[in-house]
């Protein structure tokens, strides 16, 4: 008997990604200049971001969903992928760890997040998850002769190991309660079950498991070690993507999969939220090292997009995403500083290495100081759009007090973004403030990019919140 032959238009765009990402891994191994296997990718970027308008459907009998939503955080997936490649070109080169192969293990982690947001079941989740960790975990050791680069990948590896089980095992006991892994049919089944106390466990299961993949507390102990021990291209790489690949999961199974019940998973992940924040910004004033902070500042912000999964519904569920989306461009720009400032002679990462910067690098201080701006949230950069809209979708779903007390913690996160600012303009320059800056065309562009996109959402984000409403529905 003939199979009929599964519609794979919804697939277009991944399976043209995966081929281009298996031909530029052959013509790697011919190419001297490894910054022409950079540039490739981006065209395959271009080429895979024609497709998502043409590809909407479902295939796979509903296991593989191609729709706005998933487009949206799709976008979001290249777009790091595109700065990430801007900023690594010459940092690379710096590190001593140009290698081809380095970009297209960042390609097949972006077809992982990508399959993540396309989802419909849980096994095609988890799929996307593993090819998404997996590539991760090699580029976190992509430093090789750096003893910081290893360690932050093994402890990456186990913790992300730990994570993976515990999310099999949720979706182990989802399956035995519901008969199915189809995301579109869980509530139904599972409410049907009459096993809510089981229910309940499961949905805490799958909750500590995406908790260690975006890094909230008390499931973040990896972030701080991961993001300092990592090569800087990659920390940003890790702070944006598997983040955004984890709140498109959360949005599409908690919102459809657990819908029946909104209000045992929502109680659970206010809790979460208000750890996150409290810890992710308190801790993150006592750090020196900036990587370090900008970790604990990833996990503040991760306490500030659950709030939109929160808030629930059209209005929550655009605010997230326009929040990530937001949230891409500031720390991405965060990090393409530390990496400008990386020279031959030493990695400039701490706040005692940047005082005075100002002096001798007042476009880079500017820069950096408008990032840092956009991260606390101070208007008219976008970062203050994102956390406006984010608040106030809690307060038209009823929760109010809540975005009173996320308002509370974005002023407390004031102190440490300030004080790289303060450290830049405030204090005599350092020996390594006044060496030499190590730029390059592809990283002037990311820059470029970052800072015109915090500074025009800040000013007109109504293009970008409307878009996220309609594809949200």
């Amino acid at each position: 008997m003939n199979m009929p032959m599964p519609n794979l238009q919804p697939l277009m765009p991944e399976i043209l990604f995966l081929c281009f990402a298996l031909i530029i891994m052959i013509l790697e191994l011919f190419l001297k200049s490894k910054e022409t296997v950079g540039l490739l990718v981006i065209v395959a970027v271009a080429a895979t971001a024609y497709l998502f308008p043409q590809s909407f459907g479902t295939t796979f009998s509903g296991m593989f969903i191609s729709d706005g939503y998933s487009s949206f955080f799709k976008f979001v997936f290249l777009l790091n992928l595109t700065l990430t490649i801007l900023i690594s070109i010459r940092y690379i080169q710096i590190e001593r760890a140009e290698f081809g192969e380095y970009y297209t293990i960042l390609m097949f982690s972006t077809l992982g997040m990508m399959i993540m947001a396309s989802a419909g079941d849980l096994i095609v989740l988890y799929l996307g998850l593993e090819l998404m960790a997996l590539s991760t975990y090699i580029l976190a050791a992509f430093i090789r002769h750096d003893a910081r680069s290893t360690e932050a990948s093994l402890k990456y590896f186990l913790l992300g190991a730990f994570s993976s089980a515990i999310l099999l095992y949720g979706i182990m006991l989802i399956y035995g309660l519901a008969g199915t892994t189809d995301i579109m049919k869980l509530s139904a089944l599972l409410l049907k079950s009459n096993m809510k106390l089981q229910t309940l466990f499961a949905i805490v299961m799958v909750t500590v498991a995406f908790g260690f993949k975006i890094a909230l507390v008390p499931f973040h102990m990896w972030a701080p070690d991961v993001y300092e021990g990592a090569p800087t291209s990659i920390t940003a790489f890790m702070s944006v993507g598997p983040k955004a690949a984890g709140f498109a999961v959360i949005g599409r199974v908690f919102l459809t999969g657990f819908e029946g019940f909104t209000p045992d998973w929502r109680l659970l992940l206010i809790v979460l939220s208000i750890a996150t924040m409290a810890i992710g910004n308190i801790l993150a004033i006592q750090q020196q090292n900036l990587k370090r902070m900008l970790a604990y500042s990833s996990v503040a912000h991760a306490g500030y997009a659950v709030l939109g999964v929160i808030a629930g519904g059209s209005e929550g569920l655009s605010s997230m995403m326009n929040y990530l989306l937001i949230y891409a461009f500031m720390n991405i720009g965060a990090f393409s500083i530390i990496i400008l400032l990386r020279n031959e002679q030493e990695r400039i990462e701490t706040l005692e290495q940047i005082r005075g910067l100002a002096k001798n690098h007042p476009f880079t201080s500017a820069l950096m100081l408008i990032f840092m701006f956009s991260l606390t949230g101070i208007p008219p950069t976008a970062g203050f759009i994102g956390k406006f809209f984010i608040f106030r979708s809690l307060v038209y779903a009823g929760y109010a007090w809540l975005a009173v007390v996320a308002v509370v913690f974005s002023v407390i996160s004031a102190f440490f973004y300030l004080r790289v600012v303060m450290y830049m303009y405030m204090y005599e320059p350092s020996e390594t403030a006044e060496q030499a800056l190590a730029p390059s065309a592809p990283l002037g562009l990311a820059l470029f990019i970052t800072a015109v996109m915090v500074i025009l959402i800040g000013l007109y984000p109504e293009p970008f919140i409307s878009f996220a409403r309609v594809v949200t529905g």
